[in-house]
């Protein structure tokens, strides 16, 4: 079956056409600017790139480009629309409402509307999405596929805050984790990589990127994870500040007279290895400046190392023990520098890493030494892949 994946910002659109009998991507594009005259249109299909600029208002008039794309003979890859099974589309927050993927129906489409003030940049640009594909395509079959619908196995006591208990009541603020597809496709590549049953594996996944999150699996579910209520919380990340002391935000807001807004900006634009280093959120740019000795630069990715290691160890309490440790997205996949500054942190844990085996990038492999009591992965993600087998299954 050939499923289109949609992954709906704002004022952008990511998609792929993905094979689900042969696992393939068949093709990729990126649409953004959408709503401004500059609006453009990177599409790859065959190892080619093609770019259009073509003015989108909103995203209805950005999907019907993109489907007239898809079926056109020389950059498309499927001869009419009836030759998609289904859209998948990416959803970040679901709640506490949506323990797995579901199909798109009215009430769903309100109950993610109900989310967009735990993810208000996320959620009202998804349903844009979602709606826009009812309007041009009302026939179509859809699903959600949520990010933190993986993570509404963790147990109460591991979600709920230490702050006063009606505010759960009555807001639902606690933690429900992010990058859930993410964690889900990795577990379960690496069990089975390593020939095992998922369900005889303590694996902690650290999908590390632009955004970051640490996530225990055990038996196949997700049992802790760094990110919160937000996709702001848990181990810092290229801008995002992670988690720190609450009263640094009262303080700062009264010393600067900042407003809630402005503090948010800072914490998710201004912060982490960003903030630190002084010099960007690229981890290529840092890790430059750190070899030439930059200090600020050096100290960023050792805030960096240390703070995902403590959460690996987080982990190792939340699970009674570890069997292996994962790497993916982009830092995970091709920063053998953190890799292993990571790992030598876990060493009490019996973890060993294998210098020549680590200096790779974006490479399915593990990267421990025969020694190693916890095996080491690097595991690249398929986000898409999992939202279109999920998407696939429903369907069915």
């Amino acid at each position: 079956m050939k499923i289109l994946v949609l992954n709906s910002g704002s004022s952008s659109l990511k998609y792929q056409v993905i094979d689900t009998q042969t696992k393939e991507m068949l093709v990729k594009g990126y649409y953004e600017r959408i709503g401004q005259p500059n609006a453009f249109l990177t599409h790859k299909v065959n190892g080619e790139k093609h770019k259009f600029e073509h003015p989108a208002k909103n995203h209805e008039e950005a999907i019907e480009f993109v489907l007239s794309r898809l079926i056109n003979k020389h950059y498309g890859v499927i001869r009419n629309l009836d030759e998609l099974g289904g859209i998948g589309h990416r959803v970040v927050h679901g709640g506490e409402k949506f323990s797995d993927a579901v199909i798109i129906t009215d009430e769903v489409i309100e109950e993610i509307k109900k989310c967009s003030d735990l993810a208000p940049l996320h959620n009202p640009a998804a349903v844009l999405g979602i709606e826009a594909c009812r309007n041009i395509v009302p026939d179509m079959k859809m699903v959600a596929v949520f990010d933190t619908a993986f993570h509404q196995t963790i147990s109460k006591e591991k979600y709920i805050y230490p702050i006063p208990y009606r505010y759960y009541e009555k807001y639902g603020i606690r933690k429900y984790g992010f990058h859930g597809t993410s964690h889900k496709y990795v577990a379960n590549r690496v069990a089975t990589l390593m020939k095992k049953d998922i369900k005889d594996l303590k694996i902690v996944n650290c999908h590390l990127g632009q955004g970051c999150s640490v996530c225990a699996i055990k038996n196949g579910v997700s049992v802790e994870t760094s990110m919160g209520l937000t996709p702001l919380g848990g181990i810092p990340m290229g801008s995002r500040s992670g988690d720190i002391d609450p009263s640094i935000i009262t303080y700062l807001m009264k010393k600067e007279n900042l407003s809630a807004d402005d503090m948010n900006y800072i914490l998710n634009k201004e912060s982490g290895i960003y903030g630190v280093s002084k010099i960007s959120l690229d981890m290529r740019d840092i890790e430059v400046e750190a070899l030439s000795g930059g200090e600020s630069a050096i100290l960023a990715l050792d805030v960096f190392h240390y703070l995902t290691a403590c959460y690996i160890a987080r982990c190792a309490v939340a699970m009674n023990g570890i069997d292996v440790i994962t790497f993916t997205a982009g830092v995970g996949e091709k920063g053998p520098i953190s890799r292993k500054a990571i790992c030598e942190l876990l060493q009490f844990l019996g973890v060993e890493i294998d210098d020549e085996r680590n200096n790779v990038k974006s490479k399915e492999r593990e990267i421990s030494t025969p020694n190693s009591k916890v095996k080491v992965y690097i595991v690249p993600t398929n986000e898409e892949l999992m939202i279109a087998e999920e998407t696939q299954k429903l369907i069915n």
